[in-house]
């Protein structure tokens, strides 16, 4: 290494070090999971079984100065990235994130129709979005139904936008070399397939103008930071048949419950870090994406979802996951992302009540698969995961409600 590379790579260093220093500094004392998680009979099931459910949270308190700069206290309990969880929708949040960056360097704006082409069997070709204001879809409107119902299809029509090598180049850059997203959801791709994403064109407003994005294919295998990850005894496969080893989650999409909270908390505090250490985006791109994570999909217009299938908790699992009630306390906000897939079931959430001056960020994953058969679709979640993490999320905001 000759001395200019040292020197850019001792600032990449301590760019990244300036950054966790503020988003996770030292876990402090004052705090205890302990008299939290001995409180109600699911919060001591799940604490007295820790392996087996694989259980990590993050909590951080929030207080802010006369000004209304925050500072930050993080609380981990079991915190592991080598404890593996299948990440799921998690990914939908840094993608999005990238997705409104990525409109800001192509000088377009992110409701700007985007037409998708395919170049490849496993590919599909997409003109129309009929859930949209005209019709047509857009980068915007994949990122509002990813964050309103944790929309699959809208994700990989992101996830073909972003390439594979640009989101994995552009989450090294952000301090997250270790994140991993290399599938899409839908489509029925194998193999490398997955890492081949489609042809994109972008169009003005009077479908004239026109940005043409080649289809790109990865030019490295990005290998997952865990090596192989074997889980549970057996698994169900593509055909409907069981297979009697556990099932290989090697080449699957990963990302740790540390990254997930920092990407969510960065997103949300980013007005108070410095400019360097910001996500590139549009400020209105930004507000745009926490609204929408905070919305519940009832207030939404464009697209419109069913109460009955899309209730007030349908992505809010602390607080109110164990409940399909309306949610008529309007004071508590919610900006968060869900993941729920192969018996893990994870959230991430930045919880505010401005008028009890309430404000901290709770993340937690849970595993509930008690006879260790993956994709089978009986898991424990109405019963235990659900439970847990609702519990777990009143009784962090009722220790919120007195704190000083």
């Amino acid at each position: 290494m000759n001395k200019k590379q040292y020197i850019t790579g001792f600032k990449v260093v301590l760019t990244l070090l300036m950054l966790l220093s503020f988003l996770f500094g030292k876990s402090q004392t004052g705090f205890s999971f302990d008299s939290i998680l001995n409180k109600k009979d699911i919060l001591k099931k799940v604490n007295a079984n820790l392996n087996k459910y694989r259980l990590q949270i993050i909590y951080t308190q929030i207080t802010r100065d006369a000004e209304g700069n925050p500072s930050f206290k993080n609380y981990t309990y079991h915190l592991d990235s080598t404890n593996y969880f299948y990440c799921a929708s998690l990914v939908k949040l840094p993608c999005s994130i990238l997705a409104l960056e990525k409109t800001k360097k192509l000088k377009i704006f992110s409701n700007t129709i985007m037409f998708t082409d395919s170049a490849n069997a496993c590919q599909r070709s997409v003109k129309k979005d009929t859930t949209s204001i005209n019709g047509y879809p857009s980068v915007a409107q994949y990122i509002k139904r990813m964050a309103l119902v944790s929309d699959n299809v809208a994700y990989g029509r992101v996830y073909e936008f972003l390439g594979v090598d640009y989101t994995h180049n552009r989450l090294a850059e952000l301090g997250y070399e270790n994140i991993r997203i290399v599938h899409r959801f839908d489509g029925g791709c194998k193999g490398t397939e997955h890492t081949t994403t489609n042809p994109i064109g972008f169009l003005d407003k009077n479908l004239r103008g026109f940005i043409y994005l080649e289809p790109k294919t990865a030019t490295k295998v990005y290998a997952h930071p865990l090596g192989q990850v074997l889980v549970g005894k057996a698994y169900i496969n593509s055909n409907n048949k069981k297979v009697n080893q556990p099932k290989d989650f090697t080449n699957m999409n990963y990302m740790s419950l540390q990254n997930t909270h920092s990407i969510l908390q960065r997103l949300i505090f980013s007005n108070y870090l410095p400019i360097e250490q910001r996500f590139d985006m549009m400020e209105e791109d930004r507000q745009f994406l926490i609204n929408h994570l905070t919305m519940y999909p009832r207030e939404s217009s464009h697209p419109t979802y069913s109460s009955k299938t899309y209730f007030d908790s349908y992505k809010k699992y602390f607080i109110y996951g164990d409940s399909k009630k309306p949610i008529t306390n309007s004071d508590i906000k919610i900006t968060n992302i869900v993941g729920q897939s192969y018996g893990f079931m994870v959230d991430c959430a930045y919880i505010q009540n401005k008028k009890e001056n309430v404000e901290f960020m709770l993340s937690a994953v849970i595993y509930t698969n008690e006879n260790q058969i993956i994709n089978d679709g009986k898991y424990e979640y109405n019963t235990v995961a659900l439970p847990f993490l609702a519990e777990l999320g009143r009784q962090i905001y009722a220790y919120e409600l007195k704190r000083k």
